[in-house]
C-alpha cells in the first residue's frame, strides 16, 4: 500500500509499505478514505524528531470502510463506515471506564512513562503505524472504532477522530461560567473548532491570531478576534472587553509552536545538531518549549479563572510562574483528548443542520500522493491552508 512516511526533519514522503494484517483476534483492517494532517504531525518533523524512526507511517485522524475483521470481532463488520480515534484504548479497563481513554491501562506505554498509545506518533506512544495510508490496522475492533452512517461526505464525521473531541474537551475543561467570556489563543484547527463549540454552548468567545485566513474564518462565524499575539496587546485587549478583569477562561490552542521565546526557539533548533540518542534523554529532563502562549494565558485570565491547555508541550522541566498562578488562584486543566468520553455529546451536533460547520471546515482536500506538498503548505501557512484532508 501507499503511506506517508517519516524520513527525517522536514522530510515526509509517500512510500510503498507492506499492507497491514490481522494480528490479534479483535483487530480490524480499515480502508482509509480520509485522513487529516494535524498540527501535532508537524512536531514529528521538528522538535519530536529524536523519537521517530525512518519509515514510520504517520497520521492519526483517519476514517474509512472496514474491509476485514478478526475472528472475535462482533462490534463492526466488513462494509461498515467508521472513524478511528487517535488514541488507542481498549474501552474496558478502569481508566477507560472513568472516561480517561487517553490513559488506557491496556495500552499505556509504561516503558517510556507515557499514557495510552497513539496512532502514528513516536516511540514515546508505542510507534504504532498511522492512518495517512491506504489501509490501517485498528485494534480493539469491538470498542475502538466509531461507527457512522453511510451517505454524508467524510467531512461530516472525520473530525471525530481528533479535532472535535480535542476541541470539545478544551471547552469542557475551560469550565466557562454561564454567560462568561473565553479567550481562545490560536485559530488553527483546534482553536477554530473550540471557538465554534464555545459559541454554540453560549459563551462569549474572543480569539487571538494574526493569520488572515484564520481570522476571516472566525469572524465569519461571529467570533471576536484580537489581531496581535504580543502578550501586552492581548492582555490589554481582553481586559478592555471584560471590565478590567480578564477572561473567565483561556484555552491555549497553540502549545510549543508559540512565538515570542527566542531562547526556547534556539533550543528547539539545537535538537537537530545533537544525535537523537542523546537528545531523547535531554528532552525528558530539560524544558525546550516556547511558553509564550501559556504565559499569555496566565496573564489574560481573570483572578480565580481557568486555563485549559489543548496545545501540545514537549519539555519536561519548563519553568512555570507558580507564584503568579497561586496569587491569581488560577486553575489549570490539560491532557490528550479522551475521544470516546465526548462522542455521545458530539454526534448529535453532526446531524443535518451542521451547527459547527464541519462540512466546509477543511480548506484543502488533496490526494495522498501530494502529502509532502500539503505538509509544507500547512507548516508555512501558505495558500490559505488551515486544515488538510488527505484522500488515498
Amino acid at each position: 500500500m501507499r503511506a506517508v512516511t517519516w524520513h527525517g526533519r522536514d522530510d515526509v514522503r509517500v512510500d510503498t509499505v507492506p499492507d497491514p494484517s490481522i494480528k490479534d483476534p479483535t483487530d480490524v483492517i480499515v480502508e482509509v478514505t480520509s485522513s487529516g494532517i494535524c498540527g501535532s504531525d508537524l512536531h514529528l518533523i521538528e522538535v519530536m524528531a529524536p523519537f521517530m524512526t525512518v519509515g514510520d507511517v504517520m497520521g492519526h485522524e483517519p476514517m474509512g470502510i472496514v474491509r476485514e475483521v478478526g475472528p472475535e470481532v462482533t462490534g463492526v463488520r466488513a462494509g461498515d463506515r467508521v472513524v478511528v480515534p487517535f488514541n488507542i484504548s481498549c474501552g474496558t479497563c478502569w481508566m477507560c471506564e472513568q472516561g480517561l481513554q487517553s490513559q488506557c491501562e491496556t495500552t499505556q506505554n509504561r516503558d517510556t512513562g507515557m499514557g495510552a498509545s497513539l496512532f502514528g506518533y513516536t516511540k514515546l506512544y508505542g510507534q504504532v503505524p498511522g492512518g495517512q495510508a491506504e489501509l490501517l490496522r485498528v485494534p480493539f475492533g469491538n470498542t475502538l472504532p466509531i461507527t457512522v452512517p453511510h451517505g454524508p461526505p467524510d467531512d461530516r464525521f472525520v473530525y471525530l477522530s481528533d479535532v472535535l473531541p480535542t476541541a470539545w474537551q478544551a471547552v469542557q475543561y475551560a469550565a466557562v461560567p454561564p454567560g462568561g467570556t473565553v479567550l481562545v489563543l490560536g485559530l488553527g484547527p483546534i482553536g477554530d473548532m473550540a471557538a465554534r463549540i464555545a459559541a454554540h454552548l453560549g459563551s462569549r468567545v474572543v480569539a487571538v491570531d494574526v493569520v488572515p485566513e484564520r481570522i476571516a474564518r472566525a469572524r465569519a462565524r461571529g467570533i471576536e478576534v484580537i489581531t496581535s499575539t504580543e502578550q501586552a496587546d492581548v492582555v490589554q485587549a481582553i481586559r478592555d472587553k471584560t471590565d478590567g478583569r480578564g477572561a473567565d477562561a483561556v484555552i491555549d490552542a497553540v502549545g510549543m509552536e508559540a512565538h515570542g521565546s527566542p531562547g526556547a526557539r534556539l533550543a528547539q533548533k539545537a535538537t537537530a545538531l545533537v544525535p537523537d540518542a542523546i537528545m531523547e534523554k535531554v528532552m525528558t529532563v530539560v524544558g525546550i518549549d516556547r511558553l509564550a502562549a501559556v504565559n499569555t494565558a496566565i496573564e489574560a485570565v481573570r483572578r480565580g479563572g481557568t486555563i485549559s491547555l489543548s496545545g501540545v508541550y514537549g519539555g519536561a522541566t519548563d519553568p512555570m510562574p507558580l507564584m503568579r498562578m497561586f496569587d491569581k488562584q488560577v486553575q489549570m486543566r490539560m491532557g490528550q483528548a479522551n475521544v470516546w468520553r465526548w462522542v455521545p455529546d458530539i454526534l448529535p451536533l453532526l446531524a443535518d443542520e451542521d451547527v459547527l460547520g464541519v462540512d466546509d471546515f477543511a480548506t484543502h482536500r488533496v490526494p495522498l500522493a501530494d502529502a509532502a506538498t500539503a505538509y509544507e503548505d500547512f507548516r508555512q501557512k501558505r495558500n490559505g491552508t488551515v486544515k488538510v484532508l488527505l484522500q488515498p
